[in-house]
Protein backbone atom coordinates (compact mmCIF):
# COMPACT_ATOMS: atom_id res chain seq x y z
CA UNK A 1 0.00 0.00 0.00
CA UNK A 2 1.34 3.37 -0.68
CA UNK A 3 2.46 5.89 2.03
CA UNK A 4 -0.04 8.53 1.49
CA UNK A 5 0.81 12.36 3.28
CA UNK A 6 -2.52 13.98 4.49
CA UNK A 7 -1.14 17.93 3.41
CA UNK A 8 -2.83 20.69 4.81
CA UNK A 9 -1.58 23.76 2.78
CA UNK A 10 0.45 26.41 4.42
CA UNK A 11 1.36 23.78 7.59
CA UNK A 12 4.30 21.84 8.81
CA UNK A 13 3.50 19.13 7.13
CA UNK A 14 5.25 20.78 4.54
CA UNK A 15 8.87 19.26 6.80
CA UNK A 16 7.36 15.19 6.24
CA UNK A 17 7.35 16.03 2.55
CA UNK A 18 11.16 17.17 2.95
CA UNK A 19 12.03 14.47 5.19
CA UNK A 20 10.28 11.80 2.90
CA UNK A 21 12.44 13.34 -0.09
CA UNK A 22 15.51 13.14 1.94
CA UNK A 23 15.04 9.58 2.41
CA UNK A 24 13.73 9.03 -1.01
CA UNK A 25 10.85 6.73 -0.26
CA UNK A 26 8.27 7.18 -2.38
CA UNK A 27 4.57 8.41 -1.12
CA UNK A 28 1.26 10.64 -2.61
CA UNK A 29 -0.27 13.41 -1.45
CA UNK A 30 -3.60 14.36 -0.72
CA UNK A 31 -4.30 17.79 -0.23
CA UNK A 32 -6.29 19.80 1.70
CA UNK A 33 -6.86 23.80 1.96
CA UNK A 34 -7.76 25.78 4.82
CA UNK A 35 -11.06 27.52 5.54
CA UNK A 36 -10.23 31.11 3.98
CA UNK A 37 -11.92 32.45 6.73
CA UNK A 38 -11.14 30.54 9.86
CA UNK A 39 -7.72 29.31 8.46
CA UNK A 40 -8.66 26.32 9.93
CA UNK A 41 -8.70 22.73 8.11
CA UNK A 42 -11.66 21.35 5.89
CA UNK A 43 -13.76 19.33 6.94
CA UNK A 44 -12.45 16.35 4.94
CA UNK A 45 -9.41 16.33 6.94
CA UNK A 46 -11.55 15.86 10.23
CA UNK A 47 -12.67 12.36 8.46
CA UNK A 48 -9.40 11.47 8.44
CA UNK A 49 -8.52 12.43 11.96
CA UNK A 50 -11.40 13.70 14.72
CA UNK A 51 -8.75 16.62 15.14
CA UNK A 52 -8.49 17.48 11.97
CA UNK A 53 -4.85 17.91 12.45
CA UNK A 54 -1.88 18.01 9.55
CA UNK A 55 0.42 16.35 9.00
CA UNK A 56 -0.83 12.94 9.21
CA UNK A 57 0.48 9.88 6.97
CA UNK A 58 -1.49 6.65 6.36
CA UNK A 59 1.08 3.55 6.11
CA UNK A 60 -0.86 0.39 5.89
CA UNK A 61 -3.45 1.48 6.89
CA UNK A 62 -2.43 2.78 9.98
CA UNK A 63 -3.05 6.49 10.10
CA UNK A 64 0.07 8.41 12.45
CA UNK A 65 -0.05 11.80 14.13
CA UNK A 66 2.16 14.01 15.37
CA UNK A 67 4.88 15.62 13.42
CA UNK A 68 7.61 14.35 16.26
CA UNK A 69 6.07 10.55 15.97
CA UNK A 70 5.68 10.67 11.86
CA UNK A 71 9.90 11.91 11.97
CA UNK A 72 10.65 8.96 14.25
CA UNK A 73 8.18 6.63 12.58
CA UNK A 74 9.85 7.04 8.72
CA UNK A 75 13.22 7.31 9.46
CA UNK A 76 12.82 3.81 11.36
CA UNK A 77 10.22 2.02 8.61
CA UNK A 78 11.45 3.61 5.12
CA UNK A 79 15.34 4.10 5.23
CA UNK A 80 15.93 7.25 7.25
CA UNK A 81 17.88 5.69 9.80
CA UNK A 82 21.22 8.23 8.09
CA UNK A 83 18.72 11.19 9.26
CA UNK A 84 19.19 9.88 13.10
CA UNK A 85 22.32 9.41 15.49
CA UNK A 86 23.00 5.85 16.88
CA UNK A 87 20.98 4.76 19.08
CA UNK A 88 22.56 5.12 22.77
CA UNK A 89 24.48 7.50 21.75
CA UNK A 90 24.88 10.98 23.76
CA UNK A 91 24.06 12.62 19.98
CA UNK A 92 20.89 10.21 20.22
CA UNK A 93 18.97 11.28 23.16
CA UNK A 94 19.89 14.99 21.98
CA UNK A 95 18.26 14.51 18.89
CA UNK A 96 14.86 13.14 20.98
CA UNK A 97 15.29 16.48 22.58
CA UNK A 98 15.32 18.51 19.85
CA UNK A 99 12.84 16.51 18.01
CA UNK A 100 10.44 17.03 20.74
CA UNK A 101 11.92 20.53 21.46
CA UNK A 102 10.27 21.46 18.30
CA UNK A 103 6.96 20.78 18.44
CA UNK A 104 6.96 21.53 22.27
CA UNK A 105 8.58 24.30 23.63
CA UNK A 106 9.51 26.30 20.80
CA UNK A 107 6.14 25.96 18.70
CA UNK A 108 4.20 27.45 22.10
CA UNK A 109 4.88 31.20 22.36
CA UNK A 110 4.41 30.88 18.19
CA UNK A 111 1.21 29.77 18.72
CA UNK A 112 0.65 32.44 20.83
CA UNK A 113 1.60 34.67 19.04
CA UNK A 114 -0.09 33.98 15.82
CA UNK A 115 -3.94 33.34 18.19
CA UNK A 116 -3.32 36.99 19.68
CA UNK A 117 -2.41 38.48 15.91
CA UNK A 118 -6.04 38.48 15.70
CA UNK A 119 -7.04 39.87 18.76
CA UNK A 120 -5.54 43.31 18.39
CA UNK A 121 -5.21 45.79 21.46
CA UNK A 122 -6.84 42.97 23.22
CA UNK A 123 -3.42 40.87 22.86
CA UNK A 124 -1.80 43.97 24.29
CA UNK A 125 -1.14 42.50 27.69
CA UNK A 126 0.40 39.23 26.40
CA UNK A 127 2.57 40.70 23.94
CA UNK A 128 5.37 41.51 26.33
CA UNK A 129 5.39 37.59 27.61
CA UNK A 130 4.84 36.07 24.09
CA UNK A 131 8.00 38.52 22.88
CA UNK A 132 10.24 37.92 25.96
CA UNK A 133 9.19 33.41 25.27
CA UNK A 134 9.72 34.36 21.49
CA UNK A 135 13.69 35.68 22.16
CA UNK A 136 14.54 33.14 24.65
CA UNK A 137 13.89 30.20 22.50
CA UNK A 138 15.20 31.48 18.87
CA UNK A 139 18.18 32.72 21.53
CA UNK A 140 18.57 29.01 22.63
CA UNK A 141 18.27 27.77 19.37
CA UNK A 142 21.10 30.23 18.08
CA UNK A 143 23.28 28.89 20.68
CA UNK A 144 23.05 25.45 19.76
CA UNK A 145 23.97 25.48 16.24
CA UNK A 146 27.19 24.06 15.99
CA UNK A 147 30.34 25.84 13.64
CA UNK A 148 29.05 23.52 10.99
CA UNK A 149 25.22 24.60 10.92
CA UNK A 150 23.60 21.72 12.20
CA UNK A 151 22.19 21.03 15.48
CA UNK A 152 23.38 17.66 16.43
CA UNK A 153 27.18 16.02 14.17
CA UNK A 154 28.60 16.96 11.28
CA UNK A 155 25.89 16.43 9.05
CA UNK A 156 21.87 16.71 8.48
CA UNK A 157 19.95 15.05 11.26
CA UNK A 158 15.73 14.52 11.61
CA UNK A 159 15.85 16.95 14.42
CA UNK A 160 16.93 19.78 11.99
CA UNK A 161 13.91 19.14 9.36
CA UNK A 162 11.67 19.25 12.49
CA UNK A 163 13.97 22.62 13.94
CA UNK A 164 13.45 24.21 10.62
CA UNK A 165 9.76 25.28 11.08
CA UNK A 166 10.73 27.65 14.00
CA UNK A 167 13.98 28.69 12.60
CA UNK A 168 12.14 29.94 9.90
CA UNK A 169 9.37 31.96 11.81
CA UNK A 170 12.32 33.57 13.27
CA UNK A 171 13.77 35.18 9.58
CA UNK A 172 9.95 35.93 8.33
CA UNK A 173 9.59 38.14 12.05
CA UNK A 174 12.43 39.94 11.03
CA UNK A 175 14.96 38.45 13.19
CA UNK A 176 17.35 37.39 10.75
CA UNK A 177 19.68 40.39 12.19
CA UNK A 178 19.59 38.86 15.70
CA UNK A 179 20.31 35.20 14.81
CA UNK A 180 22.57 34.98 11.75
CA UNK A 181 22.88 31.33 13.03
CA UNK A 182 19.42 30.23 12.50
CA UNK A 183 19.17 32.59 9.11
CA UNK A 184 22.21 30.37 7.82
CA UNK A 185 20.74 27.02 8.99
CA UNK A 186 17.21 28.70 6.71
CA UNK A 187 18.80 29.52 4.01
CA UNK A 188 20.95 26.19 4.32
CA UNK A 189 17.58 24.10 4.12
CA UNK A 190 16.24 25.86 1.13
CA UNK A 191 19.10 25.34 -1.51
CA UNK A 192 19.25 21.44 -0.45
CA UNK A 193 17.81 19.80 -3.30
CA UNK A 194 15.10 17.70 -1.42
CA UNK A 195 13.81 20.86 0.32
CA UNK A 196 13.37 22.30 -3.38
CA UNK A 197 11.60 18.94 -4.45
CA UNK A 198 9.67 18.90 -1.19
CA UNK A 199 8.52 22.61 -1.64
CA UNK A 200 7.51 22.10 -5.54
CA UNK A 201 5.39 18.70 -4.54
CA UNK A 202 3.37 20.65 -1.70
CA UNK A 203 3.44 24.22 -2.73
CA UNK A 204 4.91 27.30 -1.17
CA UNK A 205 4.52 27.82 2.62
CA UNK A 206 3.82 30.77 4.73
CA UNK A 207 5.87 33.09 2.45
CA UNK A 208 8.26 30.44 1.24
Amino acid sequence: MTLIVHHLNNSRSQRILWLLEEIGAPYEIKFYDRDQTTNLAPPELLAVHPLGKSPLIEDDGRVVMESGAITEYLCERHGGGHLVPERGSDDHVSHLEWLHFAEGSAMTPILLRIYTARLGEAAAPLEPRIVQQLDAHFAFMESRIGDNGHFIGDSLSAADIMLSFPAEIAVMQGMAPRYPKLAAFVNACHVRPAWQRAREKGGAYYGY
